[in-house]
């Protein structure tokens, strides 16, 4: 049995968690007042590789000892980070537009060479992956209480979430007593379906303005505070999102943007999360060449309606190790068919950067004009060469009618 099937079976069977503990946390701002509030349950369980060639399971739970170095409260967003054990990490980002506000996305991060969690691992990396939360439209001032457990399915991380009580946006220092209540824990009444005899009218379009080309933002990775940069990245983004038969353009803006990550031997990570979206590169390395093999893309329209798109199985921006992919052209890439990305004076280099610059760039066949070099010599030898022959056979003729005249 393969690792994704052992997981889903134990999926189908039923996981068993070992007695939870409530975490309970308190972030305050630079003034020194609450500003957020959390307290809740989360179960992981996760497939990784051991030794061996084979694959393994684990189940354990957020621990109530944790630390929330990294967490940030702000009057647009706000970001609820708690760090525990040997390298791992769980945050809920959040944004508010001022009545409402959700939770954005999950950002889960474990670490692999955390023997005590993850036994006779086969790699040591740093693995993070995005998720996207049902905590929508909580009424500013109120606390959003979940008691139903949520579960948060991915390929080899499964999330559970319940007896959840969060406050993203916490006014003067005090929490509230106001509860915004999840739909799971709301009882179920019957509806009726209204009938109407007349026809809807047809549906109307608006043609979705043109955006302006995004502004180029530069993002780069330190694996703590004493460490140097390890990943570095330069590009303007733009993402395209299909919802039903509407089809919508969003730039990412540098301006508010965050940057996170990893850096390991085999693979590396650059997490974005603005306002509107949170965005995940993730880059192998096959010790001679590295390429982005997976893009995930969660948030939301502006429309306020939510996406949450992704590919892991991409060879995208392919350069040899210790070099700099570029490419100054505009882009664009389908990752599936819900979403496409487009890019503009990119250049990424996720290993090996040395002093916190670029190593040589590897261009991109758009860019890379030194074969026009030789085809547009070569074109101009050609037809100096047909100049010359055409000459030559008009002076042949020539001579070989004064011949016959003579």
């Amino acid at each position: 049995m393969n690792r994704h099937a052992a997981f889903v079976l134990l999926l189908a069977f039923g996981i068993v968690f070992q007695l939870s503990h409530c975490t309970e946390v308190n972030v305050t701002g630079k003034d020194g007042k609450l500003c957020l509030y959390a307290n809740l349950m989360v179960n992981f369980t996760v497939s990784y590789e051991i030794t061996g060639n084979k694959s393994a399971i684990v189940e354990f739970e957020l621990p109530n000892n944790t630390t929330t170095t990294g967490s940030e409260c702000d009057a647009k967003s706000s970001t609820l980070k708690l760090n525990f054990g040997g390298g791992h990490s769980w945050s809920v980002n959040f944004t508010t537009n001022g009545a409402m506000y959700q939770a954005d996305s999950i950002i889960f991060s474990y670490n692999l060479s955390d023997a005590t969690v993850f036994p006779k691992s086969a790699l040591n990396d740093t693995i993070t992956v995005i998720a996207k939360p049902h905590i929508t439209d909580v009424g500013m001032d109120t606390c959003y209480s979940c008691n139903s457990k949520e579960m948060i399915e991915g390929d080899s991380v499964n999330q559970t979430l319940w007896n959840v009580l969060i406050q993203a946006f916490v006014s003067n220092g005090t929490k509230s007593a106001n509860i915004t209540t999840c739909a799971a824990d709301l009882p179920t009444t019957p509806t009726t379906t209204a009938t109407t005899t007349s026809p809807a009218p047809p549906p109307t379009t608006t043609p979705t303005p043109t955006l302006p080309t995004p502004t180029t933002g530069k993002y780069s990775v330190k694996p703590d505070e004493n460490s140097t940069v390890c990943l570095l990245a330069t590009f303007g983004l733009r993402i395209g999102v299909m919802q039903g038969k509407k089809y919508q353009e969003i730039n990412l803006e540098p301006n508010g943007t965050k940057s996170s990550g990893s850096c390991g031997v085999n693979s590396s990570e650059l997490v974005l999360v603005s306002n509107s979206m949170t965005i995940m590169f993730t880059f192998a390395n096959d010790t001679k060449k590295f390429r982005l093999q997976a893009l995930n893309v969660t948030g939301s329209t502006s429309s306020g309606i939510a996406f949450s798109e992704g590919n892991t199985n991409l060879s995208l921006w392919e350069a040899a190790v210790g070099s700099s992919y570029m490419c100054n052209k505009e882009q664009n890439y389908t990752i599936t068919s819900f979403l496409t990305l487009y890019t503009f004076n990119l250049q990424v280099q996720p290993f090996g950067v040395k002093k916190g610059i670029f190593s040589t760039a590897h261009e991109c066949s758009l860019d890379d004009t030194s074969i026009l070099i030789p085809i547009i010599v070569g074109a101009a030898l050609a037809g100096l060469i047909l100049i010359v022959v055409i000459a030559y056979v008009i002076g042949r003729r020539k001579t070989y009618v004064g011949y016959q005249t003579l």
